[in-house]
């Protein structure tokens, strides 16, 4: 036993079924960040040059909803792994999904376009929470060599983040759309099948589900019912929609997904500061929770731009010629994982050094300061608006600048979140609470989409001005959250 135990420590120092979900995972984000590249882009271009000829609201709308649904499909996604399949054969489900996803767009047709990113959601909710749970799972004595696995896990998804876009906009942009739908879609095959022939070494990490099945061996578990349901009915709207016995509105189910998403989220608090039974520090705790809910929301929004706005800024205004050759506009998509891979140990150390001199940043002051660097990012593109304006084309370092200055933010809000969650949610509470955080990541990117689809190409004159709205409104929520750091840092009590 002492020998197997060494033979499977054979990935830098890791159990090698890591290996097995970095790889998997490096692809299954090459596909994901590949594919959002080009997504927005072939909606707005013309039909004559193979893309979808949708105005630039449409267009934003439809991928608000694409980015929020991933984030909502981790809840179902979870609970079936849990439930019923368990963590492994949901990763495996997931990943012949997403790949379906990514074919079925690579097909030149409107419904297969929706089809396509149905599927993708679908298959994003099986995989992306559960590979997640299985890494932990691989470290049942948890510690510092728990966390040292997660930053190797994380180095995989920003390098299939990185190299997506470099692949998928190139062959998108300067062969064929499709082609380039179709190359996420590979990069997903490569996954599955990596996956597939090195499953073994996860040993029984997510082999099985959580909870014992209530039906026995002889019948069926009615956990199966629900879900059973759900898939019928998402299959009906799908049928009818490409049928056209309905007509979606993307503007309109945009917005009300939106209330949908805050109408939950408000209900869900007021039902746990009414009927939880909660202490005065569990109170306290939730009630910190949602000022940073409703702060990731915001963050969120305005970081999501990413896709939408900033792609199009790419693609239409920015000078991307060099040495005569033109540089496909999703690269630029590939910057924030780059800074990612290069900052992240700085900052990290950074947060280290500032805590040996009791002068690291709070939770809240973090989230803060994150907001108020996103701003200033805004604040680099009104000035290229200007520009733009003028009647001039922006120069790369524009974005180049702007996606450094969110990725900073990023990484004052991004590893806090789901941290502070976990440590201050009422423990019965806990699974509720992440589900709830994944609300606002959902909320977030609906409310990017909304925002895009108010850049319209036929006024440039508004498009300063719109940007120095996000600005104010980023760098606005960062100050009064700084404002109140002390009051909020008094709830949280000792939890650091």
């Amino acid at each position: 036993m002492l020998e197997d135990n060494k033979a499977a420590k054979t990935w830098f120092g890791h159990p090698s079924g890591l290996s097995t979900l970095f790889f998997t995972e490096l692809w299954e984000r090459f596909s994901y960040y590949g594919m959002r590249a080009l997504l927005v882009l072939f909606m707005v271009d013309a039909v004559q040059n193979g893309g979808m000829g949708l105005d630039d609201k449409t267009a934003s709308s439809i991928y608000g909803l694409y980015a929020a649904f991933v984030y909502m499909a981790a809840l179902p996604g979870g609970w079936i792994a849990d439930r019923l399949l368990g963590a492994q054969r949901s990763v495996w489900v997931g990943g012949l999904v997403i790949a379906a996803g990514h074919f079925t767009l690579a097909v030149p047709s409107t419904p297969t376009f929706f089809l396509g990113l149905v599927l993708v959601v679908i298959g994003t909710g099986f995989l992306k929470p559960n590979i997640s749970a299985i890494v932990g799972q691989l470290y049942p004595e948890g510690g510092a060599r728990r966390d040292a696995g997660f930053t190797i896990f994380y180095m995989g998804i920003n390098m299939g983040a990185f190299l997506g876009p470099l692949i998928c906009s190139y062959l998108g942009e300067q062969v064929n759309w499709h082609a380039g739908f179709g190359a996420a879609g590979v990069g997903m095959v490569f996954g599955v099948i990596q996956y597939k022939l090195s499953v073994g070494r996860l040993g029984d990490a997510g082999l099985h589900p959580s909870k014992p099945k209530g039906a026995g061996s002889s019948g069926m578990d009615k956990a199966w019912y629900p879900v059973i349901g759900g898939f019928g009915l998402v299959s009906i709207l799908v049928l009818l929609g490409i049928a056209g016995a309905v007509q979606f509105n993307p503007l309109a189910l945009a917005k009300n997904t939106t209330y949908l998403i805050v109408g939950l989220a408000f209900a869900f608090f007021i039902y746990v500061f009414a009927f939880g039974n909660l202490t005065k520090t569990e109170r306290n705790h939730t009630i910190v929770i949602l000022v940073l809910f409703i702060s990731s929301a915001l963050f969120w929004s305005g970081f999501e731009q990413a896709g939408s706005s900033l792609n199009l800024f790419a693609d239409r205004h920015t000078d991307r010629m060099l040495f005569g050759w033109e540089i496909p506009a999703g690269w630029f998509q590939s910057l924030n994982p780059f800074y990612i891979v290069v900052l992240a140990p700085v900052f990290a150390a950074c947060w280290v050094r500032l805590a040996k001199k009791q002068l690291d940043p709070s939770m809240p002051a973090k989230f803060a300061l994150g907001l108020v660097i996103l701003g200033l990012g805004f604040l680099v593109m009104v000035g290229a608006a200007k520009l733009v304006v003028a009647g001039n084309q922006a120069a790369p370092y524009w974005l180049i600048l702007t996606y450094l200055l969110h990725t900073m933010g990023e990484l004052c809000v991004s590893p806090v979140g789901l941290s502070s969650v976990t440590k201050l949610a009422p423990k019965r509470f806990v699974g509720q609470m992440m589900g709830i955080w994944f609300l606002a990541t959902s909320l977030g990117n609906l409310m990017a989409g909304l925002l895009a689809g108010r850049f319209n190409p036929e006024s440039l004159n508004e498009m300063p001005g719109l940007f120095m709205q996000i600005v104010m409104t980023t760098v606005g929520g960062g100050i009064i959250l700084l404002i109140f750091t002390k009051p909020i840092k008094k709830l949280i009590g000792k939890i650091e």
